[in-house]
């Protein structure tokens, strides 16, 4: 049996992706292990409070998949769409080193495959008719720095 890790794809500023370093130096979505009695939007809910210190809704699922952590040690993964309920004024937890919001054409490289199609596949949904949201103006970096430890 497998841990099991509810994730959550949160754009902001016209379609940035938020994202949160962890202690190894990768980004991941935020989200985290599901409680006991706990459904799976619940769970994605209460770890955007308690990670971010914001309030979303786990509007639609997107995926579900086996995730390598390290060598040897797998979680099951699975990533819900979200909406921001409320104004978006992160706060950094322990759990993390570093947020930031990314453009969808600009996401770090440490960044693990399934989380990255994850992203996209939601924004694809969120801005179907608009693909100049997620261009990178040439001199940016597509990333909004939020709060770093």
């Amino acid at each position: 049996m497998f841990p099991v890790s509810i994730k959550g794809v949160l754009l902001v500023d016209n379609g940035k992706a938020v994202l949160a370093m962890n202690d190894r130096g990768e980004w991941e979505l935020p989200g985290g292990r599901i409680e006991v009695g706990e459904d799976p939007e619940t769970c994605v809910q209460r770890e955007f409070e308690e990670e971010l210190g914001v309030k979303v809704f786990a509007e639609e699922l997107i995926d579900s998949y086996l995730f390598e952590v390290i060598p040897g040690k797998h979680v099951f993964i699975v990533t819900y769409g979200c909406k921001l309920q409320g104004p978006f004024e992160p706060r950094l937890s322990h759990e993390h080193v570093e947020l930031r919001s990314f453009k969808v054409d600009s996401l770090p490289t440490r960044l693990p495959f399934g989380y990255r199609a994850s992203i996209e596949a939601w924004h694809a949904k969120a801005y179907p008719l608009d693909p100049s949201i997620e261009n990178t103006a040439p001199g940016k970096s597509g990333a909004t720095s939020h709060l770093k430890r």
